[in-house]
C-alpha cells in the first residue's frame, strides 16, 4: 500500500497496486507493528505553551492502548460497539482509538466544539455504549445524559466525577487485551458524520482499510514520506477525516511523529510557533486556516521554520494564497482532496511536476477519479460535471449509519458521488468548482463561487470572504459576497465599490458580486469550512 519511488507521476500512478494484507487492523498497524520493532521510537509529542513538551514511545502506545481494550472488554463491550472520542487532540485521544481498534469496537470521534444538541444527535444515532471526554466535555454531557440511554460508561481523563471512571486508571492498572478482536480490512473500526455543509449530518462508517487507503495520498502529498526527521502537525481536530485520516494515523503508520496541540481558536502567530519550537516538517493546514496564516508579515523572520512540505484540502486553496505560500515560505502548496466518505483520492505533489494554480490536483494512485453528467456519464475533458470516485478505491465508506437509502443515492453505478462540480483538463488535472448547492445561476451563466472567493482574498482590505447566489427575480440569482476586512479597515459603500470594482475588472462582468456585505466572521465547520447554506438562507430572507 506504499508508494513505489519513481522520477514521474505517470510511473508512479502505473507501477502502483494494492497489497492490503488479509488480517489488517488499524489499531496494530500505527502502534503494535513498530512497537514490536523499536518500542522506545517516538511516536508523539505535545506542544505546551509553557515549553514542557511530552513525547510518547510507540512501546507506550501499545501497552496503554491494550490495557485500554481489556478495560472496555471488562465492561462488556466489544466487536462492532461505538465508543465516543469528545476529545481534544492528546495522547489520550491516541490511545482510545488504537484501543478501540484493538477490540474490534467502532470510534465515534466527536468535536468538542459542538454544543449539547448536536452531541445529542450524533450520540444518540451512533447508539454509542460509551465515551472518553475531559471536564468540558462531560460539562456539555452532563444535561443529556439521560436521554442517551445507550450511553452506559463515562470516562474522563483530567477530573473526577460520580459514576465515571478514571482514564489513567484504566490504562495503567487494567490486565491488556490477551489478543486482538478485528482483523479484516472491510471489518467497521470507525464512524465519522459528515460535517453537515448541505443538510444533517450522516455517519459515515468505515472498515479498517480507510487507514490503507490513505497511505498513497499522504506520501504524494508530503512528497514521499517519511523522510528523515520527518514530523507532522495539523490544527485541524482529530475528531474530523481531515486531521484523523489526512495526519495523525497515516503518519502514525509510516512511523512518522505527530505532534498534538492544546484545543484553541486558530491563532496565526501561535501556529508559526508550534511549527517552529517542535520543529514541524510536514503540515496540514486547510485553506482558511492558510489565509490567517498570511496575514502575518516577514513569519520566516520572527519563527525558525522548517518546513519540508505542506499539504492543503477542505476547500479550495485558491491561487492567491498558493502563490503567498511560494513568495513567503518558499514552498509549493500541495492541494488534495477528498470527503468523510471517500478521502485523499486527489493530490498534488510539486516534487514530481504535479501542481497547479486552481487545481486540487491529479487521481491519487490506486484510486480512480472522474467527472460525470447528469446520466452518470464520464465527460470529456474540459467539461463540468459532478467529481465522482470510483468505488475500488479503499478508502471508500462502507454505508451511512442505519441509512441505506441515503447510501443507494451516493452511488451512480460503481461511481460514488461527492456533490461538487468541477471540471479535468486532458492532463487529468481536476478544478474544484463548487458544491452542486454552491453554484450560482445568474443571467443564464453557472458561476462558482471558488474563483471569485479567490479574487476577493487578493484585494488587501479583505481577510475572508464567502459567495453565494442570491434570489432575484430578473437574473434568477444575483452574486453576492460576505467579506471579512483584515486588520486596520472599516466597512463603507466606498469600500464595497472598490471590492466590486476589483472582481469586476480581474474576472468578469458577470462574475462581479453585486451586493457586498461586511461580516465579523464567517459561519464555520469544525472542520474550517464556510457553511455556505446558512448565508443562502440569510439572503433569501433578505430578498423574501
Amino acid at each position: 500500500m506504499k508508494l513505489p519511488f519513481r522520477d514521474t507521476y505517470e510511473a508512479l500512478y502505473r507501477d502502483f497496486s494494492w497489497d492490503i494484507p488479509r488480517h489488517f487492523n488499524m489499531g496494530v498497524a500505527v502502534s503494535d507493528d513498530w512497537a514490536a520493532r523499536a518500542p522506545q521510537r517516538v511516536c508523539l509529542e505535545h506542544f505546551s505553551p509553557d515549553g514542557r513538551h511530552r513525547s510518547m514511545t510507540y512501546g507506550e502506545l501499545s501497552a496503554q492502548s491494550a490495557s485500554f481494550a481489556g478495560a472496555l472488554q471488562a465492561f462488556g463491550l466489544g466487536r462492532g460497539d461505538r465508543v465516543a472520542l469528545l476529545l481534544p487532540q492528546s495522547f489520550e485521544t491516541v490511545v482510545s482509538h488504537v484501543g478501540i481498534y484493538k477490540l474490534g469496537a467502532i470510534a465515534l470521534p466527536l468535536a468538542l466544539l459542538f454544543g449539547a444538541e448536536a452531541l445529542e444527535y450524533r450520540l444518540r444515532i451512533a447508539g454509542a455504549a460509551a465515551i472518553v471526554t475531559n471536564a468540558f466535555g462531560f460539562s456539555r454531557l452532563r444535561d443529556i445524559r439521560d436521554r442517551l440511554p445507550d450511553l452506559r460508561h463515562v470516562i474522563l481523563i483530567d477530573s473526577e466525577e460520580p459514576g465515571t471512571y478514571s482514564f489513567q486508571d484504566l490504562v495503567t492498572q487494567h490486565p491488556p487485551l490477551a489478543e486482538v478482536k478485528a482483523g479484516g480490512p472491510d471489518e467497521p473500526a470507525l464512524m465519522i458524520f459528515t460535517s453537515g455543509t448541505t443538510g444533517p449530518p450522516k455517519g459515515a462508517l468505515h472498515g479498517h482499510r480507510v487507514l490503507a487507503g490513505h497511505i498513497p495520498g499522504m506520501q504524494m502529498a508530503h512528497h514521499f514520506l517519511p523522510q528523515p526527521g520527518d514530523k507532522v502537525w495539523t490544527p485541524s481536530d482529530w475528531a474530523w477525516a481531515g486531521g484523523l485520516l489526512n495526519a495523525l494515523l497515516p503518519a502514525l503508520m509510516l512511523g512518522v511523529p505527530v505532534v498534538s496541540s492544546p484545543a484553541q481558536k486558530f491563532d496565526a502567530d501561535m501556529a508559526f510557533r508550534i511549527m517552529a519550537e517542535m520543529k514541524v516538517r510536514n503540515a496540514f493546514i486547510p485553506p482558511t486556516a492558510l489565509r490567517l496564516l498570511s496575514a502575518v508579515e516577514r513569519p520566516l523572520e520572527k519563527y525558525a521554520l522548517d518546513l519540508r512540505t505542506i499539504g492543503s484540502a477542505g476547500e479550495s486553496l485558491g491561487r492567491e494564497t498558493y502563490e503567498w505560500a511560494k513568495r513567503t515560505l518558499g514552498l509549493t502548496v500541495n492541494e488534495f482532496y477528498g470527503q468523510t466518505e471517500c478521502n485523499f483520492v486527489l493530490s498534488s505533489a510539486a516534487n514530481l511536476g504535479v501542481t497547479k494554480a486552481g487545481s486540487i490536483g491529479r487521481a491519487v494512485p490506486g484510486h480512480r477519479v472522474a467527472i460525470l453528467d447528469a446520466a452518470g456519464t464520464p465527460l470529456t475533458p474540459g467539461s463540468i460535471g459532478q467529481i465522482a470516485i470510483h468505488k475500488s478505491s479503499p478508502s471508500m465508506f462502507l454505508g451511512y449509519w442505519q441509512n441505506d437509502e441515503a447510501t443507494e443515492t451516493k452511488f451512480s453505478g460503481d461511481w460514488m458521488l461527492t456533490g461538487d462540480q468541477g471540471r479535468q483538463d486532458e492532463n487529468g488535472y481536476v478544478a474544484f468548482f463548487g458544491r452542486d448547492d454552491d453554484v450560482i445561476t445568474s443571467s443564464g451563466y453557472r458561476i462558482g463561487p471558488g474563483e471569485i472567493e479567490d479574487c476577493l482574498v487578493g484585494h488587501p482590505a479583505v481577510q475572508l470572504a464567502a459567495v453565494i447566489g442570491k434570489p432575484d427575480p430578473l437574473r434568477t440569482e444575483i452574486v453576492k459576497a460576505y467579506v471579512v476586512l483584515a486588520p486596520g479597515y472599516r466597512p463603507g459603500e466606498a469600500l464595497a465599490a472598490e471590492i466590486r470594482d476589483w472582481v469586476k475588472t480581474r474576472l468578469s462582468m458577470h462574475e462581479y458580486p453585486r451586493e457586498v456585505e461586511f461580516i465579523d466572521a464567517l459561519p464555520l465547520t469544525t472542520t474550517g469550512k464556510v457553511i455556505r447554506r446558512l448565508l443562502r438562507d440569510r439572503a433569501a430572507a433578505e430578498a423574501a
